[in-house]
């Protein structure tokens, strides 16, 4: 599958999402655009509408209000078109537990319609370099949650797909299975395919991120280059988590917070 058949056009359109639960307005207006070849971030405390946001790309959620276009495509008319470019990682794995990893991947396989050899070929590769082919005719249930992640990332890598939505896909893996994603990121997005990244590892959105969102409380509060969201914060020089603080409102708080930490840790050292 070609993952940049018009590489002139974004990848994803969102204008004016809205989705509300209730009284409760998740996301409440929000407007991007994901390029090809690029890794965009969508970063936010808690609770500030991130999830949601990818539910709707996923076609998982109906907007309340606002215009969301995948490949040009309605993710809600258009699913099965959809889904069949992308490829979603999931905070919490979402596989089967009753069956092996490789059941799992002939299944995919199966209901996507592909070359069941070359996907046992992909598979075999990619639980190599994410060294978990001991795993492989384990069943799910059984492997740790950083398995079953590294189950999940092959199984959305295996149809080739143009885009890859991954929401906090590191949680569980170690150094170097972080450090082979992140290489398996770049090589996508060098054929000209695109992920959004959601993670609440500010170093690592800083170090794999193109362009960022910064989402709170269902409105995007900055957004754009590294560079561009120290100048939003007025933060020369700064990381990445003093900025994401400084646009979500929590940096006074958290001065606060530490220095009654030290205050406290302070008066203990001298009553000792």
């Amino acid at each position: 599958m070609a993952i940049a058949e018009k590489p002139t056009d974004d990848i994803i359109q969102v204008d004016g999402l809205q989705k509300h639960f209730g009284d409760v307005k998740a996301v409440n207006g929000i407007t991007f655009r994901v390029r090809h070849g690029e890794v965009f971030g969508l970063l936010g405390p808690n609770g500030a509408g991130k999830t949601t946001t990818i539910k709707t790309l996923l076609g998982l959620l109906e907007p309340t209000a606002g215009i969301v276009r995948v490949f040009g495509l309605d993710p809600l008319k258009d699913e099965v078109l959809v889904k069949q470019r992308l490829g979603y990682v999931a905070e919490e794995p979402l596989i089967y537990k009753s069956l092996t990893p490789v059941e799992v991947f002939d299944f995919i396989a199966s209901v996507r319609e592909l070359d069941g050899v070359e996907v046992s070929t992909k598979a075999r590769e990619y639980m190599e370099s994410l060294g978990a082919t001991e795993y492989a005719n384990r069943s799910v249930a059984t492997l740790s949650r950083g398995n079953r992640q590294k189950v999940q990332i092959v199984s959305a890598l295996l149809h080739d797909p143009a885009l890859l939505i991954m929401d906090d896909p590191l949680l569980g893996l170690d150094a170097k299975t972080v450090k082979v994603v992140k290489e398996i990121i770049d090589l996508h997005t060098r054929r000209g395919g695109a992920v959004i990244f959601s993670t609440h590892i500010m170093e690592v959105a800083q170090e794999l991120c193109d362009r960022i969102a910064i989402i709170n409380n269902g409105v995007i509060v900055g957004m754009g280059t590294f560079d561009e969201l120290r100048k939003q914060a007025d933060k020369a020089g700064a990381n990445l988590e003093d900025v994401f603080l400084r646009l979500t409102e929590q940096d006074a708080s958290v001065s606060s917070i530490i220095a009654k930490l030290r205050e406290s840790f302070e008066q203990r050292e001298r009553r000792e």
